[in-house]
């Protein structure tokens, strides 16, 4: 009969399965699973950063409308803004230690700049009691909490990653299967990065 499997291609199909078993027990595809944990993360990151740069604006036009005389802490804040979203580097590229030294610089320029437009609001009541203002004070805070939420995963993730790459078996079963692989970067510590900025007042 056509549907009877005579007990050769029983056994390969077994074998088949029995191999496939084994490679995955022995961790065959922990580089590639571990590589889409991290680019997962990094993408969280920068989503997070992109919800920060799309509130500046509004946060800028509204400190303007209160304290046009600031005009040089919101155009230090524009410019950061303009640097930090022409800086990218997306999944592919994260294993680049010089564009992700750029991105990681650009994002504390514009953390620096919107800590300071932030502390000049100290000088105008009105301003912090403004109901436009403390929305955007909330969201602001709760963005950067979530961006340091997103970072400390996207760390964890490339740390997983990066041993796996560097140690026994992973090392050899990426030489062999994975040739492509590279280690990713991460975040470095700059003073004040263990917190976010202070935008409560």
């Amino acid at each position: 009969m056509m549907g009877m499997l005579s007990p050769a291609r029983i056994r390969a199909a077994l074998t088949v399965v029995v191999l496939a078993l084994g490679l995955s027990a022995c961790g065959i595809n922990n580089v590639p699973t571990y590589e889409e944990r991290a680019k997962s993360a990094w993408s969280e990151v920068q989503n997070q950063y992109q919800r920060r740069a799309d509130l500046i604006p509004n946060l800028v036009e509204t400190v303007k409308g209160f304290a046009q005389q600031e005009r040089e802490v919101l155009t230090q804040v524009t410019e950061a803004r303009a640097r930090a979203t022409q800086v990218q580097v997306d999944a592919s590229t994260v294993t680049d230690p010089e564009k992700f030294r750029q991105f990681q610089e650009a994002q504390n320029q514009l953390s620096g700049a919107l800590g300071r437009l932030l502390a000049t609001v100290e000088r105008y009541p009105e301003l912090k009691s403004n109901a436009n203002f403390l929305a955007l004070q909330s969201q602001l805070e709760g963005t950067e909490n979530r961006i340091a939420v997103a970072r400390r995963d996207y760390i964890e993730a490339v740390r997983v990653y990066n041993t796996e790459l560097r140690t026994i078996p992973g090392r050899w079963i990426a030489a062999i299967v994975y040739p492509d692989a590279k280690t990713m970067e991460t975040f470095t510590s700059t003073p004040g990065s263990d917190r976010p900025p202070q935008v409560q007042f």
